[in-house]
């Protein structure tokens, strides 16, 4: 089984910017930067999720297309790892791409290529469950 950690590294007022890191084994295989949400209690659509556990299986989103749907979070249903750029593209979810950069000079730094990214994990992980680790 493919398992990995999400590492939230840069939490601030409108976005928490992080690291996903994932392994077969002892082999890292996949790596790549997060987008979500910042902390808001759990609160449906405006937080992140929390620190803990969670399986991912893959899921075809009719609004997102090919995603990982997040199993078992409390009290939230349909949290999904999809691709997009912006923390205003999230509702709850979390975002993947290559790099963070100020794309729209806002001030936030966004994913940048996250389609390709998204593509490039299920190609790693052959739309594998995941069991991933937020910390």
């Amino acid at each position: 089984m493919i398992h990995g950690y999400l590492i939230r590294t840069d939490k601030q007022l409108k976005q928490t910017n992080g690291t996903l890191l994932l392994f077969k084994g002892s082999d890292r295989v996949f790596e790549c930067y997060t987008l979500e949400l910042p902390w808001c209690n759990n609160k449906k659509n405006i937080s992140c999720i929390p620190v803990g556990t969670y399986k991912l299986r893959y899921y075809k989103s009719p609004s997102k297309g090919d995603v990982y749907l997040f199993e078992y979070v409390i009290d939230r249903t349909f949290v999904e790892m999809h691709a997009g750029n912006y923390f205003f593209d999230i509702l709850g979810c979390v975002l993947v791409g290559s790099g963070l950069r100020d794309i729209n000079s806002d001030g936030y730094k966004d994913v940048t290529n996250s389609k390709n990214t998204m593509n490039k994990l299920f190609e790693v992980t052959k739309k594998e469950d995941i069991l991933l680790t937020i910390i």
